[in-house]
């Protein structure tokens, strides 16, 4: 089961969704928060690459990035020394996030304003504020910010093009839609019995408990990145025990 290669964007940016590891939380207090903001931005300057959006939910983060080194490095930069904070934070070990990002090429000026405004209203449709601008881990308001001279971080010159004021910004931001980006492109939940007939044809996936471990392991991953079963899911359907999937997705592939 292959890993599918990545769509190159013609433009290099991108819209990028990292996730907790089977649904976890990534972010306990805003402490967490300003954490990852300080090693979004220290990844910025290192490697290069330019931020034009981003938004910090509990379990899951968007950003908008034109790539400036090659964009897996950099989302390495991003959540390594993340991870490592954390889990020293919280007394835990292993991984935090999904081994693979996802990610989606934005091409067309039309698309990439879509995408900014989907980013910017995930607070609002998941009932957290009752206006973007009351979210604090967002760039929505620093967006603002930026039209009214202050400085930022952010490259904004591509929204300047598109909306001359901070008003025309506002108003495209706040105009009812039905958006739809990087989501609609991820796996649908596989349910026991299509993950079942799944690994009945392949024979790789047979006898899982009697391979080696790297063997083993190797393939549960293969497994999760393919259907994104969790952690329970996998031990049920493979009749191998929880910890030892556990063990097999905080591994590096």
């Amino acid at each position: 089961m292959a890993r599918q290669a990545r769509k190159k964007s013609t433009t290099e940016i991108y819209h990028v969704m990292l996730k907790g590891l089977d649904g976890r939380n990534i972010f306990l207090d805003d402490a967490d928060r300003s954490i990852f903001l300080e090693k979004l931005d220290k990844a910025r300057e290192t490697g290069g690459f330019q931020l034009c959006a981003y938004c910090l939910m509990d379990n899951h983060v968007h950003l908008l990035i034109k790539e400036g080194e090659e964009l897996g490095t950099s989302i390495k930069r991003i959540t390594v020394g993340y991870v490592q904070l954390h889990n020293n934070k919280y007394g835990r070990t292993g991984h935090l996030f999904q081994n693979r990002f996802n990610s989606e090429a934005v091409e067309d000026d039309q698309y990439l304003m879509t995408v900014v405004r989907y980013i910017h209203r995930n607070p609002l449709k998941a009932g957290m504020v009752a206006r973007m601008e009351e979210y604090q881990w967002s760039s929505y308001h620093k967006i603002i910010q930026a039209y009214q001279g202050n400085a930022t971080s952010l490259d904004i010159g591509i929204f300047r093009d598109y909306f001359p004021t901070a008003a025309d910004f506002v108003r495209f931001s706040e105009e009812e839609n039905q958006d739809e980006c990087l989501e609609i492109h991820l796996k649908t939940k596989w349910s026991d019995e299509q993950l079942t007939d799944m690994l009945k044809q392949n024979s790789e996936y047979r006898n899982l408990g009697e391979l080696s471990v790297e063997k083993r392991n190797h393939l549960i991953r293969q497994i999760q990145e393919e259907t994104g079963g969790s952690i329970r899911q996998l031990s049920r359907v493979l009749g191998l025990g929880k910890m030892m999937v556990e063990k097999a997705l905080k591994r590096r592939a």
